[in-house]
Parts: C-alpha cells; structure tokens; sequence
C-alpha cells in the first residue's frame, strides 16, 4: 500500500507560533521596571548624601522642554554644579544562571559638557538615604561626558570588591535627544553593549576587563637565541661607494653672488662670495637596504600558563542584586532619565525600547528642531547688528567688562570640572 503524505494544517501551525511566541514573552522576568508614572515618588528614595553642604540638586519630574509625548515623563536634573542621588529598590535576586539585560533612556538637554548619564545596580542591603558616590556598588553603566576628551560609555564591574572600568572605547551620543542604553550580561560570560536598540560592542569578560589575571603570561625564563636575526633589512653587500663621492663638498659659493659696488678691499678685507648648500651633496654614503635573506622576524618571548590566574566559573555572578540607582555630578543640569529596566530578557528590553523611545523619537526630533528654530530667531532679536560707530566706545568698555566675567567664569568652571573628573574617579 503506498504510503500517504500527512499534511499540516497551517492554522495548527499558526497557534503552534502564537503559543511560542506567547510562552517566550511570559517566560521573561522583569526584576524592575519604571516608567515614571503616577506614584514613582513612593518607589524612588531621594538621598540626603550632599544636603548638609547645600550642594544636593533637586530632580523634576517632567517630559522635558521637547518631547513626542508630553504624558511620557521622566525625571530630571535641574541644578547646575550639584550631586544628585536617588535609589529604588527591588526584590532581591541573583542573575546565575540567567541572562541581565540593564535598560533606561536619558536625554541631556543641556548639550551636557561635563557630566554623568549612568545608573548604577548595587548588591545586598543599603541605606538609601544615605545613598551616595561612596555607596558599593556591583555595575555602574551608562554615557559619561566632560570637555573634548571624555564622551563614551562607562561599564564598570565590581569583582572581589575592586571595581574594573571596561578596556574597550564605547563612544555615546552626544547630542540632546533621548537614547536608549542597554547592558547585556550572559552566562558565558560575554556581554553587548547597545545604543537605540543598535550593538556598539560586545565580547568577554575575560578579555574586556581585567576582572581576572590573564591566562597566558610570557615566559620569563625565555631569552631570544643569540643567533636569532631580525633586521628585515641589511645594507646591500655589493653595493659600492661611487669614487670621489667623498669630495663633494656640502657647501659652495654662490655663483650667482657679485662684489657690491661699494666694497673697499683695503677697508673691508678681501671680498668672497657667500657660500649656499651644494646641490650635488648627497650627505654621507650609505649603502642601499635590501631583504635580510636570514630574518626570522620580531622575537617574541613564547607564552606559558599563568600559575596565578584561577578560573571563576561564576565570573558574571551578582549573587544579591536589589537596588538601581543614579548617583552623579553636574556641572550643567538637564539631563532626564526615564524607562528603567532590570530584566533577564533581551527581547522584551528591545520591545520596551520601541514602545518608547522608539514610539516617539520622530515627534521629539521634529519638537527639538522646532525649539532650535525659534531659539536662533530670539537670539537674532536679542543681538541685532551695530551700526553706530558712537557707540564703540561704550561696546569696549562692555567687552572689558565682560572679558572679567569670562575669565572668572572659566575659572570657576575649571574648578568644577576639575572635581568632576576626580568624582569619577573616584568611582573606580
């Protein structure tokens, strides 16, 4: 009897995807998720860390001045030259044998020149009012900014208490949008670093921080053979030096120089011409370079085990995770952080970024050009072209005047920055 062809039944096969699709997005665990609505404030702990010197900042809770939707709130920075800190807490986890994804949004709409936009994720039992820079902490991750030099990515783990800066350069935006930061810790022990739902970097613990001793050393005992070569090139054996070369001398006399009409031989002594550098002077001979036939190339010293390094198989282990939180200075406030994330879930981080930032980015795009626009035309109003010259005097006066403010200003913001940079530092 031949055997007859069963055929699937696609609206079978439809449900068997639905319920798939549907299983992976109930199985995600999202440890922590913020939005900034309604009752964010029972949720978040302000800290007093910086209150007794009056250098604490205060935050607002706001969509910002350009948005795509002006219910989407988040909060901000609002004092320049402060410290800010503020903490939420979660039901305490471990991310063994799981997969951390750590998401939030930031927008800096200062056109930030110095100053933090990262958040942190702390370990274990912390006093949230007293939250602060010198609070443990187990990863500090996000876009950190300062003058010309510093615009890039901080993703600093905490291993056996020492905290390690990532070795690679992530660069970050620099603009006054909002973006979407995303950290993703595996099992393995690789990670990705994404921007807009976009991987900028990815790799190993093992290789991008120096969380562990390194597992190949060279070997110091190893010395290079006395008979080893490396010079790629040597002087050519058969190359001989061109007779007379030696007599061309470097300098001659000008033949273009004469005797000016009023020279006395008597008073001034016999005229010689000048002399101007020898065309025809090669420099000292050497011999032409050809291919060393006997290089064996640059010596390297071989590689051995390292006795000191000792494998960690829980390298990417935060066994008590429980806090996240954003502790930074501001030189310039404006910075807003919104749509926090603690999952296990890298789709379900991706998906969260598109039903937000993704959503809206067009309409705040257009709302921030729109705000340039009639920022240049204010600015056109207020600094109209001069065109009495009486007024010159008047105007040096004000330029001195303002030169004074200038400089004091500078250094004044010299100084801030100064302190910025060792706060983050101090991180490390």
């Amino acid at each position: 009897m031949a055997s007859q062809q069963r055929r699937i039944n696609p609206s079978f096969l439809f449900l068997c995807l639905a319920l798939g699709l549907l299983f992976a997005c109930a199985s995600a665990k999202v440890f922590f998720e913020e939005r900034f609505d309604d009752g964010w404030e029972k949720r978040w702990v302000k800290s007093d860390w910086k209150k007794e010197d009056n250098t604490a900042g205060e935050w607002n809770y706001t969509a910002g001045k350009w948005h795509g939707d002006p219910n989407d709130k988040g909060i901000q920075t609002s004092e320049d030259y402060r410290f800010y800190a503020i903490s939420a807490e979660f039901p305490e986890f471990s991310n063994k044998d799981k997969t951390l994804v750590f998401q939030f949004s930031v927008k800096h709409e200062q056109k930030l020149d110095c100053g933090g936009g990262y958040m942190k994720l702390l370990s274990g039992d912390v006093d949230q009012k007293k939250f602060g820079g010198d609070s443990p902490y187990s990863i500090m991750f996000g876009p950190d900014i300062c003058g010309y030099t510093t615009k890039k990515v901080h993703a600093i783990l905490n291993y056996n208490e020492t905290n390690h800066l990532i070795k690679k350069d992530v660069p970050c935006e620099t603009d006054q949008l909002t973006h979407v930061y995303t950290f993703i810790l595996r099992p393995d022990a690789t990670y990705s670093i994404l921007i807009d739902n976009v991987e900028k970097q990815t790799g190993s613990l093992y290789s991008d921080w120096d969380l562990l001793p390194p597992k190949k050393i060279k070997d110091p005992e190893a010395k290079k053979p006395e008979d080893w070569d490396d010079k790629e090139y040597i002087p050519d054996p058969e190359d001989k030096k061109p007779e007379g070369y030696d007599d061309i001398p470097k300098e001659i006399p000008d033949p273009d120089a004469k005797k000016p009409e009023d020279w006395d031989d008597e008073e001034d002594g016999e005229w010689t011409a000048p002399t101007i550098p020898n065309p025809e002077y090669k420099g000292p001979w050497k011999a032409k370079k050809i291919k060393n036939p006997n290089y064996k190339g640059k010596w390297k010293a071989p590689l051995i085990d390292n006795p000191e390094f000792k494998d960690d198989a829980d390298l990417y282990v935060y066994p008590n995770l429980k806090y996240v939180g954003i502790e930074l200075w501001q030189v310039k406030s404006g910075t807003l952080f919104d749509n926090v994330l603690v999952s296990d879930d890298p789709e379900y981080a991706k998906k969260l970024a598109e039903e937000t930032w993704g959503k809206h980015k067009d309409a705040e795009k257009a709302a921030f050009d729109e705000a340039e626009k009639k920022r240049e035309e204010e600015e056109a109003k207020d600094d109209p072209v001069d065109s009495d010259a009486e007024e010159g005097d008047d105007d040096d006066a004000a330029d001195e005047a303002d030169s004074d403010d200038a400089d004091t200003k500078s250094e004044t913001k010299e100084d801030v920055t100064a302190a910025a940079e060792e706060n983050v530092k101090d991180e490390l």
